[in-house]
């Protein structure tokens, strides 16, 4: 099912900037990703894991895989936002995560998307069906916000394709921004 056009932005990146008031939302912009001459190729085991029972393949890494290919097929229309808030976490997106988002993406029902709420980037998911749109949150305290191209000032700015949920930290890789000293002042959850 199609979202109405007029509740969608164009895809192009220079037609539709984020909005100046984007700094005090549920998203930190982090930018599109580096143009890189070369690829950066880290290694890939051949080899599924097992979620429930332990693999002999433990040290078959036979091949390489670059990230940049894995996680953003159009770099033009890719932008990465880090998370701030839970109102997603019942989905697996939790505060302090990293969202790949590609704006060339055509939303439809289930996708999460970004919006452009009142000046400000929010995340929710797309539900329901023509004419009867809205974008919800997880978190039920949150009010749907219908999608029927009645609020000019509500607009779907891209699709998340790719959520990077951190389980650990390792010491010399820390997260910067707000969502990073939240992050560090907050206890861990057990992944149990």
């Amino acid at each position: 099912m199609a979202v109405p056009a007029r509740a969608v932005l164009e895809t192009s990146v220079l037609e539709t900037p984020v909005p100046a008031a984007a700094a005090c939302s549920d998203l930190e912009l982090l930018g599109p990703p580096a143009v890189s001459a070369a690829p950066v190729l880290l290694p890939l085991a051949l080899e599924t894991v097992a979620a429930g029972f332990p693999s002999p393949a433990a040290d078959y890494v036979e091949a390489t895989i670059d990230l940049n290919v894995e996680l953003v097929p159009h770099p033009s229309s890719t932008f990465f936002l880090r998370v701030q808030g839970d109102a997603m976490a019942a989905s697996g997106i939790a505060d302090g995560d990293l969202l790949v988002v590609d704006r060339s993406v055509a939303p439809r029902r289930g996708s999460t998307v970004v919006v452009v709420h009142g000046g400000q980037l929010l995340l929710r998911r797309l539900e329901g069906c023509s004419p009867r749109w809205r974008l919800v949150a997880d978190d039920p305290q949150v009010v749907p916000l219908p999608l029927d191209g009645g609020d000019p000032h509500l607009l779907i700015w891209g699709v998340v394709i790719h959520a990077v949920h951190h389980l650990t930290r390792s010491p010399g890789c820390a997260a910067t921004g707000p969502a990073a000293a939240s992050a560090r002042t907050r206890p861990r959850r057990s992944a149990a």
